[in-house]
């Protein structure tokens, strides 16, 4: 056990969310010497700024600034980029199976109102395995389906279980001219009845005068459309950007009294800088 186990939560909650970028946001890369392919690995370090919807059906905001380093490694099996961390168990012309990742923000009740003398909402981190299915080209890009099944962990909470997530998204990535990348994505993000619990769930000991108790149940937690851009200043400087919409319309949870709007929006910028790669290239 760390001696200084504040400090050990506050590594592992910086590495988490490094991976969680590269998982979300790594940008197109400019021209390099000719090779057959990316390199292998990549270490550099990335700044970035977030104003991110408190949850699915919150009427506040959590705005968060962060600098980490981040590593790229694209090996057959094992890899660490912006879709993949850690295993890539299959890969054909058409499907590829993997452990994908993905996580948000959290914030205490003096930052979500809504949540006044309830439990903080914490860091979550999402693992598990995603089916992807390339669906071909058309539009002058490419389409895919993406089928990931995660558990969601706290990371404030000792990395403690939260539930279930499935998110199927149809995604959409086009590579633009003079070093730009586009993506856009339509999911539907459906949990189980303990991750449910966790966002809308009201117990009898959190009632208050402007919060009745509730009980939440499983099923489509929002529906979310994703946009993300990405360009090359140069070899090394890349800028990435992302917004995303998501709307509890319909939901199993809309009823809750955590819910105060029907819809809100994401944002957030950043900045990564490559310092090192290898000379030997990845063969994907």
């Amino acid at each position: 056990m760390s001696a200084n186990p504040g400090a050990y939560r506050a590594t592992s909650r910086a590495l988490a969310l490094a991976a969680l970028l590269l998982a979300a946001s790594q940008p197109a890369r400019a021209a390099e010497p000719a090779r057959s392919g990316p390199p292998l690995w990549e270490l550099g370090g990335m700044a970035f700024g977030v104003s991110q919807q408190a949850y699915p059906g919150s009427d506040e905001h959590l705005n968060r600034a962060l600098a980490l380093p981040y590593f790229i490694y694209r090996g057959k099996l094992l890899r660490a980029d912006r879709e993949t961390l850690g295993l890539r168990a299959l890969k054909t012309e058409r499907y590829e199976l993997d452990l994908g990742v993905a996580g948000s923000f959290g914030g205490g009740s003096d930052e979500i109102k809504a949540r006044q003398g309830m439990e903080k909402l914490g860091t979550l981190v999402e693992l598990g395995p995603r089916l992807k299915v390339r669906l071909g080209e058309a539009a002058g890009g490419r389409w895919r389906l993406d089928l990931p099944v995660r558990g969601v962990f706290d990371l404030n909470d000792g990395a403690r279980h939260r539930g279930l997530s499935f998110e199927p998204e149809l995604l959409f990535e086009r590579q633009a001219h003079a070093g730009w990348r586009y993506g856009m994505g339509l999911s539907a993000i459906v949990a189980d009845r303990r991750l449910g619990e966790h966002f809308y769930g009201v117990r009898a000991d959190q009632v208050s005068p402007w919060r009745s108790a509730y009980a939440a149940r499983s099923g489509l937690v929002a529906w979310r459309l994703s946009l993300s851009a990405s360009h090359s200043l140069s070899r090394d400087w890349r800028l990435f950007g992302f917004a995303r919409l998501d709307s509890v319309a319909g939901a199993a949870n809309e009823a809750s009294p955590l819910v105060r709007r029907s819809s809100g929006a994401s944002v957030g910028l950043g900045l990564s800088y490559t310092w090192m790669r290898s000379e030997a290239s990845a063969h994907d």
